[in-house]
């Protein structure tokens, strides 16, 4: 069952995250940021992480706490799913195409977080959006969920396009890096015996 339920509360934001890393993508992802929500749905649909999450926050004063604390959340349910990390595939990696955006994502589900973020924007914001919180939301992700994770912009003229492109290609890397290996036959892959 490698499910998690992880539920955040601080002065700025209440973050409730649920999820299955054996879905199907099945997702329901309301924070009261529309373009996030988007974003976190491509994430869970291409990544076939089933995804439920429920996020209040002080959107009066801007975006920024709900993003971030989201991607912490999220980030501490895919460790808390994970477990051990017993017979997953721990790599993954996507070049993900879409119209004018290509976008490469690379990651380690390691414990050892750190993120290499290459990815420019041609405007600072979609509709209200600011393009600046796509990072804030993988840096979050990655140092929760003990991720090394690699996002490169090859190419893109769109600011849409390259956000999108950025969560989908993440999506379709954690796809491939938590799934079961069944040549491991429930072994640890490391040769240090912990992740």
């Amino acid at each position: 069952m490698r499910r998690a339920t992880i539920t955040r509360s601080t002065a700025e934001t209440r973050i409730e995250v649920t999820i299955d890393l054996d879905g199907t993508g099945i997702y329901d992802n309301q924070t009261g940021v529309g373009f996030f929500d988007h974003m976190l749905d491509q994430l869970s649909r291409h990544s076939l992480i089933d995804m439920t999450i429920r996020a209040t926050g002080d959107l009066h004063i801007d975006d920024h706490h709900t993003v971030e604390d989201t991607g912490i959340a999220l980030g501490q349910a895919l460790v808390e799913a994970l477990g051990d990390k017993r017979g997953i595939r721990r790599y993954g990696a996507f070049l993900l195409a879409m119209d004018d955006a290509l976008l490469r994502a690379a990651l380690d589900l390691s414990g050892r977080p750190f993120l290499v973020w290459n990815v420019d924007f041609p405007s600072a914001k979609i509709g209200g959006f600011d393009t600046e919180l796509v990072r804030e939301f993988f840096q979050a992700l990655s140092t929760h969920g003990g991720i090394t994770l690699h996002v490169d912009r090859l190419h893109g003229l769109n600011s849409h396009h390259i956000a999108e492109a950025a969560f989908k290609a993440v999506a379709r890397a954690l796809r491939e890096a938590v799934e079961t290996d069944p040549r491991l036959n429930g072994a640890l892959p490391s040769t240090k015996g912990a992740l």
